[in-house]
């Protein structure tokens, strides 16, 4: 990310002056495959240009005596960008980072190409991780904050790189320089990692989280036969996260080789991990640190599972609303089970599910989107 090149170079297209340097607009090939385009004075690169690199990223500005000076993009190879201040080709000042969809995901400050001072670091979730980061730009320290997706709810605490160690529920405010200011709400309950394995949940089962908290609560369902369900404890916009699905981590072999009396708690993580909620922590006398396990099935839900990356659990999914809730309204999640066996998978979707899918194609006279859901 770094203008400055030591390249030497190869093939040069474009005016020359007196002494065959590139002098006007020229484009410049270097023997590492590197390319510049962009305006030349007498041999220095001076005014708008662009570097084309190897590996496919870019860096575009304004060159001032062979150096990018002032604002700066550089683009990665997977279509996100950085935008900062450079001075005599490093990052100096302020920056922001983007993902290939244009997500923010970091803002803050550099200092000689090295993030330095007040960072904040975000998901793709909306969740976040703030604070002052160390000698090596990392979020390492006793009073860094993971700031949950409503911008208030907040765990601080100490960190290492941006992993959560131990922390206290806090409330975030702003103040007037834009430096966040944190609240405690509850110096008693303390927060650690806590991300689960093939064989344990969690080492702290029955402590809540507090964001799902605010959000939902468990109740009777609705839905005939359902048993348990999960409900809406205020009325809540879409795009919303109300609940998290955290469980023990096992493989799809796994699930596949089992019958589905054992896999109703089950959903796909990645192509190599399942969450599954086992007996007996489908109770919540026994497990509650999560609750996203309790969102029963619809053909026509309000809800949809999302990846989400949790300060205690670590990278899991989340119960996200598709339009807007009232409250006590039961919140239903499409399953998205196979249907029919498949190369993937020779496990058929549960009975329950391919008669409700059947009478629900009766009603409709189509085939629900979103078979493979999840």
């Amino acid at each position: 990310m770094d203008s400055d090149d030591d390249n030497i170079e190869e093939v040069v297209e474009g005016p020359l002056d007196e002494n065959d340097q590139p002098h006007g607009f020229c484009m410049v090939t270097y023997s590492s495959s590197d390319r510049f385009e962009g305006h030349f004075v007498h041999g220095e690169k001076n005014g708008k240009g662009k570097f084309f690199f190897f590996d496919g990223s870019t860096l575009e500005g304004y060159y001032m005596d062979d150096a990018l000076q002032g604002q700066g993009v550089y683009r990665y190879e997977d279509g996100g960008s950085l935008h900062g201040t450079y001075v005599d080709g490093e990052l100096n000042g302020p920056a922001q980072e983007y993902d290939q969809d244009s997500r923010l995901i970091f803002k803050g400050q550099y200092k000689d190409n090295i993030r330095c001072g007040l960072c904040w670091f975000y998901y793709s979730d909306r969740g976040c991780v703030v604070g002052e980061v160390n000698d090596e730009g990392e979020l390492t320290g006793n009073h860094v904050a993971y700031v949950y997706p409503d911008g208030h709810m907040a765990l601080l605490g100490s960190f290492v790189d941006g992993e959560l160690i131990e922390a206290r529920l806090s409330s975030l405010t702003v103040q007037e320089n834009g430096r966040p200011h944190f609240d405690i709400i509850d110096n008693s309950t303390i927060y650690s990692y806590d991300k689960s394995t093939s064989t344990c949940i969690a080492n702290h089962r029955l402590l809540p989280d507090p964001y799902e908290s605010q959000h939902v609560y468990v109740g009777q369902s609705l839905i005939s036969g359902a048993g348990e369900g999960l409900f809406v404890k205020t009325d809540t916009d879409p795009d919303t996260v109300m609940a998290f699905y955290n469980g023990v981590r096992i493989t799809h072999s796994e699930v596949d080789s089992r019958d589905w009396s054992v896999n109703g708690n089950t959903i796909s993580l990645d192509e190599e991990t399942v969450i599954d909620v086992p007996e007996p922590f489908n109770q919540t006398d026994k497990y509650c640190a999560s609750l996203g396990h309790k969102a029963n099935h619809s053909f026509t839900p309000n809800c949809k599972y999302d990846p989400f990356v949790h300060p205690r659990f670590g990278l899991i999914k989340c119960v996200r609303t598709i339009r807007a809730v009232q409250k006590d309204e039961e919140l239903t999640v499409a399953y998205g089970y196979d249907h029919e066996p498949s190369a993937k998978s020779e496990l058929p979707a549960p009975e329950w599910y391919i008669k409700e899918l059947q009478e629900f194609q009766e009603r409709n006279g189509e085939v629900p989107a979103g078979t493979k859901a999840c």
